[in-house]
């Protein structure tokens, strides 16, 4: 819920991933040189546009997975039109707990519920990268964390993940950074995990269509707009949360070093919500079968365009900025006003994402009628299978 907060200006970060900047002119420290603010906000939008890039691609291929503990999440139209309710009364709720309870000990829960949380997903994000690192004769033994639920025919899986010693490896060196961030709450810690959820969000939150990225960035639209201007309910919770649930660099950098403490920042649902729905996008392209990635780079320079605008403005009215204020007009319609010089609004429209048939995935498309034991029902489904490939073996078009 905080996540989608606004971009912020420069505050003080005492090791927290969530913050608001205070008033403008309430300040102490002297304000941040040119460079300074130049480095730091080039770093934010680089920093987000990694996630977003390396993200979309690696949807791809998380959707042609067939690794169950791997497989992507879909959004629905209904999970879309309901996420904005649910964001606002987790922020509310949110608020009301740091208003009647202690800050210091609903902090602890959260970063110790952070700390498992970024060591599993930076883990997952640099098993690709690390992969490259061991050597051949590496002993990799294959793993499965299995639990079930019931006996017999009503035994339910609750949790099948498969894992090998290579990812045991990257779980230890996780584990380094989230005992760094939990002890220090140093900025670089907190950022490593916050690009680690950031990819993780886009690569395993998929859109089904894009009339249900439409519904889910205009609902957080509404609520962003709505919680940053309307009211102080997420400033106050953005001051309290300590959660790796932003991007942080300092503008002060040039001058203090690593010690620095003037931070400018960037929340988490800033980059996974127009990220998602750009990812969404890149598999579009790729259904056209046409070997260009148009729409996905329009809503990529579309995305680059609104971070932009919204860090001008937010030096204009020297005021925290709902950055998807101006990312979602520009994500939505960039791509739209392409679809329709291209004459694809249909087709964008009528793309279905979880309707997509792989490669390796056999398509029943009908159910057969058969009458007997569940032998001869199961020999049926497979020459149902099994027939239209040898005529496709056998048509001359196909050769």
């Amino acid at each position: 819920a905080v996540g989608a907060a606004a971009m912020e200006e420069p505050a003080a970060h005492n090791g927290s991933a969530a913050g608001a900047s205070p008033a403008a002119g309430t300040s102490t420290r002297p304000p941040a040189t040119p460079e300074g603010m130049a480095l730091a906000y080039g770093s934010l939008v680089l920093m987000a546009l990694l996630p977003i890039f390396f993200g979309a691609l690696r949807s791809v291929s998380c959707a042609k997975s067939k690794n169950s503990s791997e497989m992507p999440e879909t959004i629905t139209s209904r999970d879309a039109a309901r996420f904005p309710i649910v964001a606002s009364c987790t922020l509310l709720g949110l608020y009301l707990f740091f208003k009647i309870f202690s800050q210091e000990y609903i902090n602890l829960l959260l970063s110790m519920y952070f700390f498992v949380l970024g060591i599993l997903a930076l883990s997952h994000t640099i098993s690709p990268m690390m992969n490259r690192f061991f050597p051949a004769n590496f002993p990799n033994k294959q793993y499965q964390l299995l639990f079930t639920q019931g006996s017999g025919e009503s035994k339910e899986e609750i949790v099948n993940y498969e894992f090998d010693t290579k990812d045991l490896v990257c779980l230890a060196l996780s584990s380094v950074v989230g005992v760094w961030y939990l002890l220090r709450k140093h900025w670089i810690a907190n950022n490593l995990f916050g690009l680690a959820f950031s990819l993780n969000g886009v690569e395993l939150l998929h859109l089904n269509n894009v009339s249900t990225g439409c519904i889910l960035l205009g609902g957080l639209f509404i609520y962003d707009v709505f919680w940053v201007f309307g009211t102080n309910v997420m400033v106050t919770v953005a001051k309290s949360f300590e959660a790796p649930i932003k991007l942080v660099f300092p503008q002060d950098l040039l001058e203090k070093g690593l010690d620095a403490d003037n931070f400018a920042m960037l929340g988490l649902g800033d980059i996974v919500i127009p990220g998602i729905f750009i990812a969404l996008l890149l598999r579009f392209d790729i259904s056209l079968k046409k070997n260009t990635h148009t729409y996905f780079y329009t809503s990529f320079v579309a995305y680059i365009f609104g971070l932009g605008l919204t860090i001008f403005i937010m030096h204009i009215f020297k005021h925290a900025q709902p950055a998807l204020l101006y990312l979602v007009p520009a994500c939505i319609g960039f791509p739209l006003l392409v679809a329709l010089a291209k004459g694809e609004v249909t087709e964008m429209f009528s793309y279905e994402s979880s309707a997509e048939i792989l490669p390796h995935t056999p398509r029943l498309t009908h159910f057969p009628t058969v009458s007997g034991s569940p032998a001869s029902l199961a020999d049926s489904m497979q020459q149902k299978l099994s027939c239209p490939r040898r005529r496709r073996q056998q048509s001359p078009s196909a050769m």
